[in-house]
């Protein structure tokens, strides 16, 4: 096997060149993982790419975590982990397996690097939060393997992640190197344990960027044999793939050095170099032990029959994903505090907060309007008697944040004072909801367009919210 099929590049569309990519097919890279996009654009890559490729089969993945819309403009944003958390249903979650699976497999993308099993335990963590399903094990156990068997039905490859758990964190690792700083066995009745249960459903296990000292006080596990070959391959017996998190993410350093220790430590793709050509030409120049190549290339034969397989007995059930999405909204909005319902002829202000990606309310907006509510603006807390802030921000790689920053606590804090009815909207990160005190809250846990048209439906009295918090605030 050539040490080019470890290598699995990126693809930024209107960024990456589409040449580069080809030539790296050519070069027999072992598969790609997109990001962004349009359906028709990631529908024609995928063609070329396959073309392109010497080998008989590549992989096309793609982190497709909420749907294709959480990368693709033209596809719809599915309810967040946390949402399905909030509802605490196996027959929604199977169902945004399924339809994540279906979506993808249409545009030719074969393995969706989810679910994200690590646990909400942590507040000021800023890059897991509402991928996670909750705070509870057990609960994220339920759902994850609810939506991985939707995934397998709908006919792609899962991919577990982020081994052996970064809910218990306060760091970015595309940024910098995230502590995990549990004990053994606290980690055993936490963090592992959604690992241990799911590992018979894996189709693939992501080694995080984490320092987890209790496992190896020195390597991160992502390049740790400890953690990688004698944990999760040894010890829990998983004999399937083992891919590394993104090798250009900021946590390792020399990319070319990591590459190599993360084969060393029993993982068989490296996933997203920063400079892929350049990482391939110095593997070719390595010398590695033969059952090194040998059993990545049995590893990587396996996924790709299991790919096949997949996708020969997908089911192809008809799917409304609007239906699915407005159904799991009513499920999941947890409303906290009090919060008299508006009625048409009142005039509510918005106040729109955190909007780092410029998400447009209007879907929440227009639906007031058509029952009759009338919506300003906010801009003097003198002239208001009804505010609602809308608070947006998500988790967003490379950010290193997610929640109000001070200024807009201060901000936030004062726009509420002296007004008679004030209500706070978290359309992502629920944790926000700590640092506003205003009279009623509504944990909404996805900017989609029709959880917002539930949020305000809500808001107007037209259901009442029966979803349950999956972690503490």
């Amino acid at each position: 096997m050539q040490v080019a099929r470890l290598v699995f590049p990126g693809f930024w569309f209107g960024k990456t060149s589409e040449a580069e990519a080809v030539s790296l097919a050519r070069a027999g890279v072992g598969g790609f993982c997109l990001y962004g996009g349009t359906k028709a654009t990631v529908t024609s890559l995928v063609r070329k790419l396959r073309a392109a490729s010497p080998l008989p089969r590549i992989l096309i993945a793609a982190d497709y975590e909420d749907g294709l819309g959480r990368w693709l403009p033209d596809a719809p944003l599915l309810p967040s982990n946390l949402a399905l958390g909030a509802a605490d249903n196996e027959e929604l979650a199977y169902e945004k397996g399924f339809i994540t699976a279906r979506q993808a497999a249409q545009l030719g993308v074969d393995w969706v690097f989810a679910p994200v099993v690590d646990l909400a335990n942590n507040p000021d963590n800023p890059i897991v939060n509402t991928r996670s399903f909750g705070a509870d094990p057990q609960l994220v156990i339920r759902l994850a393997g609810a939506f991985m068997k939707g995934l397998s039905a709908g006919g792609v490859l899962n991919c577990l992640k982020h081994f052996p758990g970064h809910g218990n964190t306060t760091t970015d690792s595309h940024l910098a190197m995230p502590v995990v700083t549990e004990t053994m066995s606290q980690l055993k009745q936490t963090s592992l344990l959604p690992f241990k249960e799911l590992l018979p459903l894996a189709d693939s296990v992501m080694a995080g960027h984490l320092l987890v000292p209790a496992l190896d006080e020195v390597n991160p596990v992502s390049l740790s044999k400890k953690a990688i070959h004698d944990l999760l391959q040894k010890k829990m017996k998983f004999t399937r793939c083992v891919c590394t998190d993104a090798l250009l993410m900021k946590a390792l350093g020399d990319e070319k050095q990591a590459a190599l220790q993360a084969l060393d430590a029993g993982a068989h793709i490296l996933l997203v170099p920063e400079k892929p050509l350049e990482l391939i030409e110095f593997l070719q120049n390595q010398i590695f032990p033969d059952e090194v190549l040998k059993r990545a290339e049995h590893v990587l034969n396996g996924l790709c029959a299991q790919a096949d397989e997949l996708a020969a007995n997908a089911q192809h059930l008809l799917v409304r994903p609007d239906d699915f999405i407005m159904q799991t909204a009513r499920k999941a909005l947890v409303p906290l505090g009090h919060f008299p319902p508006v009625e048409p002829g009142d005039i509510v202000h918005l106040l729109n907060v955190g909007n780092d990606e410029h998400i447009s309310s209007v879907p929440f907006i227009d639906t007031l309007r058509a029952y009759g509510i009338l919506t300003e603006d906010f801009k003097n807390p003198a002239e208001t008697d009804t505010l609602i802030i809308l608070f947006w921000r998500r988790y967003k790689p490379f950010s290193g944040k997610i929640g109000l920053t001070d200024e807009e606590t201060v901000f936030v804090n004062n726009a509420v004072q002296n007004v008679r009815r004030t209500l706070l909207i978290c359309f992502a990160n629920p944790f926000a909801a700590n640092h506003v005190a205003t009279e009623g809250k509504l944990l909404a846990f996805s900017p989609s367009p029709v959880f917002q048209q539930a949020a305000a439906e809500c808001v107007m009295g037209m259901f009442e919210p029966v979803g349950k918090l999956p972690m503490k605030l």
